[in-house]
Order: structure tokens, then sequence, then C-alpha cells
């Protein structure tokens, strides 16, 4: 049977400062033993392209 996982004001501040202020990405929490052990946190970046910032401007013409 699986255990209940242990949650405590100090874990619950660390996957919120995991989470703040990320706009694309994960975060993981890792449990062992029915313990929160560690947190992953994995941000992507995305850029537009110089092709993607030509049609965008295409359609705000359009859209006029």
């Amino acid at each position: 049977m699986a255990k209940t996982v242990e949650w405590n004001d100090e874990w619950l501040a660390r996957v919120q400062a995991a989470v703040e202020g990320l706009k694309y990405g994960t975060v993981q929490i890792v449990v062992h033993d029915g313990r929160i052990v560690q947190i992953e946190r994995t941000e992507r970046f995305r850029y537009e392209t110089s092709a993607d910032s030509r049609h965008a401007g295409q359609s705000q013409q359009a859209a006029k």
C-alpha cells in the first residue's frame, strides 16, 4: 500500500519558490518512502525567430 506523503510548511514554501517566476517549464517533486526528498525545476526559454516576427506583423496588418 502506498504511503501518505508528508507535507509541512517548509516543503510547501520550497515548491512555491520553485514555481514562482516560471513561465515555461516543469517542476518535479521526488518522493522516497513517502517523504519528499528533492525538487527539480527545468525552465524553458522560448524565442521568436525573425520569420515568426515577420508573419506576426503581416497578421496584424491584415487585421487592420
